[in-house]
């Protein structure tokens, strides 16, 4: 729902003969600009909230220079450059972006644009007996090898992903699966589609579009594409991939037939989030995507600057230097300077450490003055997932409850209000603010209010004084001890009448052994089979290399690993802020474990006030507490602090939380997929095609038939059989306004489930040099990547940039 060419669709279909992945659209921001929201094309006014406002520099292509080299941030290299392998990731898609047909663009308001660089058109020409869509190509559209674009490059990517060869190791095929057959029209420029059955999202397919060299063999789909292309079809060429730097190159292709790049180059440089702000100090780059605090500092240097102060001024303001007052450098000149010389030492010391951070932060702040913080909402959404498979959360009244005492819009302010973002909670799980489909459907929960969840947990049997109550049928203690004493007893009795028997005739021993054992043949323990349960399986190993239950969710086989792999890393990127090379941090540093005092310690309860623990709720003896998993790196900071409000929330209706922080690396895998959680903050990239990409996060779980739970990807394990047939009647009808209808349907019930709770838009901030044009925090849009560059110097017009 968080980032084109991202991965849409199910992780596992239904079907137990092929559980292919229809992964949601790929959840870093740079994936999200490109396909998240190529939808189904609408009319202009939509009537519904307004999309969060570009930031981006927009210029017109004359005010740009030509040429330059552009430095361009991304998480990690890419292990892969094909788009629908299960290991691709952001900076597979931003390749894409820049270097393969892209048959439809996006607009600030998340609308489908035809892409005139590819398609002279595309429409449905045909809806009986079957939809038939035929495509018009642009006839100068050619491949960088200059074969032209045609029907055979369709024909091979459909056979690809379409599911029926398993050789190929795809990790979606949402809709190509439905093509029934590909056929050239009336000359080479025309490619006819026929749908087996009818298909609302047709407009996602194709896009990227790989050319036949890639994709018309498993072996150069799965191996052949991870390294290099074979061919390319886009403003830029594939140049190189450095490693030892870091760095992917791409260049202007001199084929490309369109509006030529403005750049000569651009270098997509793999840095750390972490290590951004000194990258972009340092001068090592010129665009990046950047946390809060980072974006501070920026703002900082620029406020510094316009009131000239310099940096050596500023680190004394509110740098390093800034707890430095006239009494700790006088005790400390007299300390260096004393006569206790392992002290005179030690002071000596940590006055260099501290003048040598001075000195940097003066220069990272001189540098910093040159950037400037775009900002918008990603197509993202961040929610509370309720994991309803058990427990007090099983209970629908109980996730509605929790619901209930959550002020969303409190929330939202805490995240966004202070970066001067619109904060208004998202009112849909299947489209946002700007979107056609969006709609405001929370009413179907309710708002937030105390007295209402205090009376549904009362109604669910949850009351004060509760966990002190036995439940029924229990005994007291005196009783309890007798009974017990009685069972020991009868035991003891036993087994000397069995010494007897064995000795009467030993032949009949094992048989004694049998009638006598309790057998567990028939007895269905709850909990015991729990997909995930760390105490029923081992840890998970997510991908082609880990065993073919994965973590017993997915579909028993070696697709449905590379499946989850796919979507697990995506979520992963999206609330950690965590690529590869970020994941493969984790493994050797130690877990982030916050400001003491801040988090209740491992497998704690959240501590309360007086007044709040004589509220505190029970039910037949056992309080109700619920265990709140949160990730613990770095990048997570906002999760905590929102997770922290949510703690008090819960807290004021008498539900206790236990608030257990985990490594990045297993927040997902081994919590939130594994269902080993009761509550967790992660998030979801929004979609133009709900009915497709929506549809596997909220299906409803049905048992496997190796006795697992088949969720897809709704984790929190609440769905409806109407809400799955609501999902299937949008994608099938070719009637866009009606599609629409159906999946504002569907979300209504979504919210009147309580599985997942929408909280807020994601924020985006990007640091980008002042003269960068066309370029920044896109929003909803998608970028055009010919058009990113340098802002002609104002003072000599028409002259060219030369870098």
């Amino acid at each position: 729902m968080s980032q084109f060419g991202a991965p849409r669709g199910r992780t596992c279909s239904r079907s137990p003969r092929s559980r292919t992945l229809r992964s949601v659209a790929t959840l870093t921001s740079a994936v999200l600009a490109v396909t998240v929201l190529a939808g189904c094309s609408s009319g202009d006014d939509t009537g519904e909230a307004p999309a969060a406002a570009q930031d981006n520099a927009p210029a017109k292509r004359d005010a740009v220079a030509d040429g330059g080299t552009l430095r361009w941030a991304v998480d990690a290299l890419p292990t892969t450059l094909n788009s629908f392998q299960a290991d691709a990731d952001g900076t597979t898609a931003r390749i894409a972006g820049a270097v393969l047909p892209s048959l439809y663009t996006i607009d600030e308001r998340g609308r489908p644009q035809l892409n005139p660089d590819y398609l002279e058109s595309a429409q449905i020409v045909e809806t009986e007996p079957k939809q038939v869509v035929l495509y018009k190509l642009n006839q100068q559209a050619v491949w960088s090898d200059g074969r032209e674009i045609g029907a055979p490059d369709f024909v091979a990517q459909w056979r690809a992903l379409s599911g029926r060869d398993t050789a190929y190791w795809t990790a979606r095929n949402s809709g190509y699966e439905r093509i029934e057959k590909i056929e050239k029209g009336k000359n080479d420029l025309e490619v006819r589609i026929t749908f087996a059955k009818p298909y609302a999202d047709w407009q996602s397919l194709f896009t990227p579009l790989y050319p036949k060299q890639v994709m018309g063999s498993p072996n150069s789909f799965n191996d052949g594409a991870r390294t290099t292309l074979k061919a390319t079809a886009g403003p830029f060429l594939l140049k190189s991939i450095n490693r030892g730097s870091g760095d992917v190159t791409l260049t202007r292709n001199p084929r490309w037939w369109g509006q030529s790049a403005k750049l000569d180059s651009l270098v997509l440089k793999a840095v750390p989030r972490a290590d951004r702000s000194a990258a972009l100090a340092a001068g090592k780059l010129d665009l990046a995507e950047i946390d809060r605090s980072t974006a501070e500092r920026i703002a900082l240097a620029l406020r510094d600057a316009r009131a000239g102060r310099n940096g050596a001024q500023a680190a004394l303001a509110h740098g390093p230097g800034s707890a430095i007052t006239s009494s700790k450098a006088l005790k400390s000149w007299a300390l260096a300077h004393g006569s206790d010389e392992e002290k005179a030492e030690e002071v000596q010391a940590a006055r260099q450490k501290n003048q040598k951070a001075v000195v940097r932060y003066a220069s990272e702040q001189d540098a910093l003055a040159g950037f400037v913080v775009r900002k918008s909402l990603e197509p993202a959404y961040t929610q509370l997932s309720l994991n309803g498979e058990s427990g007090a959360l099983a209970d629908e009244r109980v996730r509605r409850a929790v619901a209930r005492a959550i002020n969303r819009q409190e929330l939202a302010e805490s995240v966004l209000k202070p970066l001067g973002l619109p904060a208004a909670p998202p009112g849909s799980h299947l489209a946002l603010a700007g979107q056609a489909a969006y709609a405001d459907s929370s009413d179907a929960l309710g708002d937030q209010d105390t007295k209402e969840a205090r009376a549904l947990l009362a109604d669910a049997g949850w009351v004060p004084g509760g966990a002190a109550r036995k439940p029924a049928g229990a005994k007291d203690g005196a009783e309890a001890g007798s009974e017990a004493e009685k069972a020991k007893k009868a035991k003891t009795e036993k087994a000397e009448q069995d010494k007897k028997d064995k000795k009467a005739d030993g032949s009949s021993t094992d048989a004694k052994k049998k009638a006598d054992t309790a057998s567990d043949e028939g007895l269905y323990i709850v909990g015991d089979d729990k997909p995930g349960d760390p105490r029923a399986l081992p840890a998970p190993v997510i991908g082609a290399a880990g065993p073919e239950n994965g973590t017993g969710i997915l579909a028993p086989a070696p697709a449905a690993a590379r499946q989850s792999a796919a979507l697990l890393a995506r979520a992963e990127a999206l609330d950690t802020g965590a690529g590869s090379g970020a994941r493969a941090a984790h493994s050797v540093t130690k877990p982030d474990r916050g400001v003491a005092g801040a988090y209740a310690p491992l497998g704690t309860a959240a501590p309360v006030t007086a007044p709040q623990a004589a509220r505190a709720l029970g039910k037949d003896g056992k309080e109700l507490s619920l265990r709140f998993v949160l990730p613990s790196g770095p990048g997570s900071e906002s999760l905590r602090a929102v997770g922290d409000r949510i703690v008090r929330m819960l807290d004021a209706v008498g539900i206790r939380t236990q608030v257990t922080k985990v490594s990045d690396d297993s927040f997902f895998k081994d919590h939130v997929a594994a269902g080993d959680y009761d509550l967790a903050l992660y998030s979801w990239p929004a979609s133009a095609f709900p009915a497709t990409d929506a549809r596997p996060i909220f299906a409803k779980p049905e048992p496997a038939s190796d006795g697992s739970l088949l969720v897809e990807q709704n984790y929190s394990r609440v769905g409806t059989d109407r809400i799955d047939q609501l999902f299937d009647q949008a994608a099938g009808t070719l009637d866009e306004e009606e599609s629409r209808e159906l999946v504002r349907q569907a979300d209504a019930r979504i919210w009147a489930a309580a599985g997942s709770i929408p909280l807020y838009q994601r924020p985006q901030l990007v640091a980008a040099k002042a003269e960068i044009v066309n370029a920044g925090a896109w929003g909803l849009a998608g970028p055009r990547y010919q058009d990113i560059g340098f802002k002609k110097p104002e003072s000599s017009k028409g002259a060219e940039r030369n870098r």
